[in-house]
């Protein structure tokens, strides 16, 4: 009885210990607060979860693990397992993806945002430059495009935006400096400061972010069509630690990236169906640039800003165009619907 006794005791702890080594356990760092940006992370962590019956969980944490300017350097040291980061914040860090933040791309929906990131980050140069940080892309955060919230007279012509002190990172601050504003690259949890303070006029951002960091509360008028372009946003993982994943936790992980990003773009689309609502009830004008003013932003924006990131791709050994052309002809056939 007693060597019964024993050798069930042995298979207990033996039964343990297997489960406990098929365990997985993720950090994951964001920042700011849990809001529309944040929610394909959430859905993530819940769906990987539900299909490994809890053997594997993520711990997402919004700013207790790193700066947001750092998540990739993290990454990189295997601090954390996945991280999110905006291109703008490290532009010489992830230069493959800064395509997707050429101002005027002609992105019309998240989705069409997501169809061209997806295009990039399965791009051989893409993987071969986030492999210098040990990172692999895992999914974007698509993000529709950006307008500016600003006290006072509306900045509604290229004329008035001449001095404008605007918090405009990667190529939307580029493409504000042509048209002879001022941009600024402080972060997104610095804005509203710096909105406060006067250190900026303006701030651009999507929607969410408007809400989110508190920038519409200060605003006197938002503009509803300047829509220069966007920033891109990756969700990245420790290519050590996902290879480390036992194969049914990453086929969990893998087949979730798409049911995550329907999340997203489910939950984004209700923010946007709101808008106009949170606008009157905060008593911001909606202000539409006419499209004369539209055009001499292109123009003066577009075309010189993309030559020059091709030119500057190219002469680091990086396939500049090779990359421009993916994305311009992806989004024709997300427009066609091909």
């Amino acid at each position: 009885m007693n060597k019964y006794l024993a050798g069930a005791a042995a298979a207990a702890v033996s039964v343990a210990f297997v489960s406990e080594a098929a365990a997985t356990e993720w950090n994951v760092s964001v920042w700011g607060k849990r809001r529309a940006f944040t929610e394909h992370v959430e859905k993530l962590a819940e769906l990987v979860s539900e299909k490994t019956g809890g053997e594997f969980t993520m711990n997402v944490s919004y700013g207790g693990l790193s700066k947001n300017r750092e998540n990739l350097d993290g990454i990189s040291i295997g601090a954390f397992e996945m991280a999110q980061f905006c291109a703008g914040y490290h532009r010489d860090k992830n230069r493959v993806v800064t395509v997707l933040e050429l101002p005027f791309l002609g992105v019309e929906n998240l989705e069409q945002e997501v169809a061209v990131s997806k295009a990039v980050y399965s791009h051989p140069a893409a993987a071969e430059e986030m492999e210098q940080w040990n990172a692999k892309l895992l999914m974007t955060s698509p993000m529709p495009q950006y307008n500016l919230v600003g006290t006072g007279e509306p900045r509604d012509t290229l004329a008035k935006m001449e001095g404008m002190r605007v918090r405009a990172t990667g190529g939307l601050g580029q493409a504000f400096k042509a048209v002879g504003a001022v941009p600024t690259s402080v972060t997104a949890t610095e804005a509203y400061q710096a909105m406060d303070s006067g250190v900026v006029d303006t701030v651009a951002f999507a929607q969410h972010a408007h809400l989110s960091f508190g920038t519409i509360n200060q605003a006197d008028w938002w503009t509803a069509n300047l829509n220069p372009g966007t920033v891109n946003c990756p969700v990245v993982v420790n290519i050590d630690a996902y290879e480390d994943l036992p194969d049914a936790h990453r086929a969990a992980l893998d087949s979730s990236v798409d049911e995550a990003l329907d999340h997203y773009l489910a939950n984004y689309g209700e923010l946007l169906k709101r808008w106009d609502a949170v606008l009157a009830e905060k008593g911001v004008e909606k202000v539409m640039i006419s499209d004369e003013e539209l055009a001499a932003f292109r123009a003066a924006a577009a075309d010189p800003i993309r030559d020059a990131w091709i030119k500057d791709m190219e002469a680091q050994g990086l396939p500049g165009q090779e990359l421009y052309d993916l994305v311009v002809k992806t989004l024709a056939e997300a427009k066609s619907g091909s």
